[in-house]
């Protein structure tokens, strides 16, 4: 799948033609990304500032549009906060550069571009808030386009985020109204592939962010049917790309499949669709690099690990848990140097749980005694005041041991108090960083364990 990419980064990597100083390898190609690997992505991205920043350039707004679609990939890449910044700030400058009366359509598109970063930081870092400075900007957007591709691209927007926005309220039926609304504006960009070599790409993009809010739906609802509708739409989303020519977007399209396999196969309790799931799990990890994209390859694993957790639950297989520890491990590799980032709270979170049901399944408490001994030298390696995030997991972390410990041995010799102490340091600092999901974890583990919850500013 990603050799052509590797070949790119061989002819091109070096002193060559294509140098720093050029406009880059896609040449304002939006398509051509995707065969970047992240080191090269981050070039084009300088390059593309560079274009953007020359006296002689011409049409500056769009070259400051096409140097934010770039840093923006390699924000989704890296999970890099400072990269979505800066993504944002070129967005703002071509909106400004092009002028709303002037200029509408280039103003729509930047504007829809700020949406998407505002989009990408709620997904990355659990910022609901970031949900609702996109949708005003995927509005304004919508008002101002005359044509192209601004005008479906913020509806594709507005209607994610009306699913999201929608999704707590447990209506199966919402949830395909809601999958309708895509169908309008995916048929809109596919008019347009003729003459947008980028449209094909974004209708990809589009269909399997439905077909991940319908995931996410069914997994909520427990609805089989809402899971078979997302399952379809990411077959033929995987079917209908070029592994060698569209590596990521076919890499997450078949990564969501899995997904979507495992979650189905919890809700039937099938067994033989768990393994299927980790069967394609495992293939996409052994495709997919971790230069290309390390914060995909890490979700992958969180994914399998996700997978090879579900395959424990419905065999009570001791080996199961083990693996899926390895493969949460193996995403903290990455997540390890994003601290504020939503999925290193789920991994972090998921090895735990791995570690302590294989500890109870096995009845051996030395597993927990090991699997303790580590949480602790990991905190005594960690100063609170110098990486709060990563202190305050790794007491999370050391809490759900003590609470396994609670469950096998059904003895409380000090570990409730442990866990509560462990779990409420951790509930300051995630309250202070303002970290969500961080935060509902350790207060879900307080109400495992009946620990009275401490209210926090920002809680």
């Amino acid at each position: 799948m990603f050799e052509f990419g590797r070949e790119l980064k061989r002819i091109f990597g070096g002193q060559g033609a294509w140098g720093p100083t050029r406009d880059g390898l896609a040449g304002g190609d939006a398509a051509l990304l995707e065969l970047l690997d992240l080191s090269l992505l981050r070039s084009e991205g300088k390059a593309a500032d560079v274009a953007a920043g020359r006296i002689s350039a011409k049409d500056k707004p769009q070259r400051r549009l096409e140097a934010a679609i770039v840093w923006r990939e390699v924000a989704r890449r890296s999970g890099d906060a400072a990269t979505l910044r800066k993504a944002a700030a070129q967005a703002e400058a071509a909106a400004t550069a092009f002028d709303r009366h002037r200029r509408p359509d280039g103003w729509a598109r930047a504007r829809c571009e700020q949406a998407f970063c505002a989009l990408l930081g709620a997904e990355l870092f659990g910022e609901e808030g970031l949900n609702a400075a996109a949708e005003l900007a995927f509005r304004e957007a919508r008002e101002a386009a005359r044509g192209g591709l601004a005008a479906p691209l913020a509806e594709v927007g507005l209607a994610l985020i009306e699913g999201r926005r929608r999704m707590g309220l447990g209506d199966a039926q919402a949830a395909r109204v809601t999958a309708a609304r895509f169908s309008a504006p995916i048929a809109a960009l596919q008019a347009l592939t003729r003459r947008c070599s980028a449209a094909h790409l974004l209708i990809a993009e589009a269909r399997t962010l439905r077909a991940d809010m319908l995931a996410g739906w069914g997994a909520r609802l427990k609805d089989p049917d809402l899971l078979q509708m997302a399952l379809d739409e990411a077959d033929d989303i995987a079917e209908g790309l070029d592994g060698a020519y569209e590596p990521l977007a076919h890499a997450r399209a078949a990564a969501l499949r899995g997904q979507i396999l495992a979650l189905m196969g919890e809700v039937s309790g099938d067994i033989e669709q768990i393994l299927e799931a980790v069967t394609l799990l495992a293939d996409v990890v052994e495709d997919l690099t971790r230069d290309h994209s390390p914060l995909d390859w890490a979700r992958v694993q969180a994914a399998l690990g996700l997978a090879l957790q579900i395959l424990g639950e419905a065999t009570a297989g001791e080996r199961a848990y083990e693996q899926a520890v390895t493969c949460y491990e193996r995403a903290g590799l990455v997540l390890a140097d994003a601290p504020a980032l939503a999925l290193r709270a789920e991994a972090s979170n998921g090895r735990a749980i791995c570690l302590a049901r294989s500890a109870e399944l096995s009845g051996d408490l030395a597993v927990l005694d090991a699997a303790e001994a580590a949480f602790k030298i990991e905190l005594s390696h960690r100063r609170a005041g110098v990486d709060p995030v990563s202190w305050a997991l790794a007491q999370v972390n050391l809490a759900r041991i003590y609470e396994a410990r609670l469950d096998i041995t059904g003895k409380d010799r000090g570990e409730r108090v442990s866990a509560a102490l462990a779990l409420q340091a951790a509930l300051d600092v995630f309250a202070e960083e303002g970290l969500r999901s961080f935060t509902l974890i350790a207060i879900d583990a307080m109400e495992r364990l009946r620990i009275r919850v401490v209210p926090r500013d920002g809680v």
